[in-house]
């Protein structure tokens, strides 16, 4: 039986790479994306180097305690070695009392001794004052759900769907003779996202069970520990998004349509953000102060997480909302590729969009427009995007597509 132990994620190179990197390494991510998995694979892989490491859970309420008491305590639980610099890993490191000043008074003065790599969820990073009291002192490793490379892994435990995913990406004229296997866990994968434990259930009832208990488990565990005074509207708010994905949020109707207040809305949506759940994507304009006040859309970083909340398993091709479906899977394939903040989407006030724009220079790049069936796409729609930015080639992706294989996957 495969287990989330036997098979490395894709950050797991990223992190030994930072390894020499005198900050520390801090991972963050959603609840049950295998963060404590993948700090046990690091832990083994600095054993096999020969590296001086030592591993703790903060769930180790002794630890915890003697650590709360002053950050140097940490040195009563290690050995220095005088020659070599030691590796400290530290798993769900918010539940310190003060886990910023506990990593900042340790850089400040072992820096040079002492490499700490730690885990923390949603309650540690969702902290307003974590990123300047850190300022210079950590990388930060944002772990999402698996991405569709690494689903193939873990369904098949074998990377010979992989590779063949990796030459229907490089060559687009390449025709895979596993192309209706692709297809398959494609359509899985569009269903039931990518927890781990989800992708490695053996059963379709028994991914959306494990679906709804994360859905109502774990955010219930967000809404407690973010202290969200009404938790009701919390609900309905992340309910309204995942109906309204790929759409404009407009805080104003957000108010009116939940009972809350302004900041009350910015507030939750800020916490939804923070805990992963889910991205608001800003719109592309030449002019940056216009478009910080335009309105952003939302895409879910999970699509297993948005369709248990709709309680919506059925195919894509059966489904109302498929659009938004596959428009939201192309947001966390380039968000894999460019990252959070590398594209935006392209709207005018009469209504005229396009999905995605990917700058690769200061003027010039790729807008893409992603459609269900590809015979939908009509590029004389897009004239006006065309005119004003002539640097920018235009591309369609869909599900439906010419191809033997469809040109979403190929993204």
């Amino acid at each position: 039986m495969i287990s989330m132990e036997s098979i490395e994620r894709t950050m797991l190179s990223d992190l030994l790479a930072h390894l020499t990197e005198k900050e520390f390494s801090i991972i963050v991510g959603a609840r049950q994306t295998g963060k404590t998995t993948l700090l046990s694979q690091l832990a083994d892989q600095l054993k096999r180097r020969q590296e001086v490491v030592y591993s703790f859970t903060l769930e180790d309420h002794a630890i915890l305690s003697r650590l709360n008491q002053h950050p140097e305590n940490l040195f009563e639980l290690v050995v220095r070695s005088p020659d070599k610099r030691i590796y400290v890993l530290l798993d769900e490191i918010q539940y310190l009392e003060n886990p910023s000043n506990f990593l900042k008074l340790l850089y400040d003065k072992y820096q040079s001794q002492l490499k700490i790599i730690a885990t923390g969820n949603s309650a540690f990073y969702i902290d307003r004052k974590f990123m300047d009291s850190l300022a210079g002192r950590k990388q930060l490793f944002e772990l999402y759900t698996l991405d569709f490379n690494e689903f193939l892994l873990f369904r098949t435990d074998s990377d010979e769907l992989e590779e063949e995913l990796n030459q229907v990406r490089i060559n687009k004229d390449y025709i895979s003779s596993r192309r209706n296997e692709l297809e398959t866990y494609f359509g899985e994968y569009l269903t039931y996202g990518g927890y781990p434990a989800v992708v490695l259930a053996d059963s379709a009832e028994k991914k959306q069970m494990k679906l709804k208990e994360l859905t109502s488990s774990y955010l219930k565990r967000d809404i407690t520990e973010s202290k969200i005074q009404d938790e009701e509207k919390f609900y309905r708010l992340i309910l309204i998004l995942a109906q309204q994905t790929g759409s404009l949020v407009n805080i104003n109707e957000l108010s009116k349509t939940i009972k809350l207040s302004v900041t009350a809305v910015e507030n939750y949506l800020y916490i939804l953000q923070k805990c992963f759940h889910i991205h608001l994507l800003r719109p592309f304009y030449q002019n940056i102060r216009k478009e910080l006040t335009k309105m952003p859309k939302v895409y879910f970083h999970d699509l297993g997480l948005r369709n248990a909340l709709l309680n919506q398993f059925n195919p894509i091709v059966q489904r109302l909302d498929k659009g938004m479906v596959i428009e939201n899977y192309a947001f966390i394939r380039l968000r894999e590729k460019y990252g959070n903040d590398s594209f935006r989407f392209w709207r005018t006030s009469n209504g005229q969009e396009i999905d995605f724009i990917i700058n690769h220079h200061p003027d010039s790049g790729e807008a893409i427009e992603i459609k269900f069936d590809a015979d939908n796409f009509n590029p004389s729609k897009y004239n006006n995007f065309l005119v004003a930015y002539p640097g920018y080639s235009l591309n369609c992706r869909a599900f439906h597509a010419a191809q033997n294989i469809n040109s979403l996957i190929a993204l």
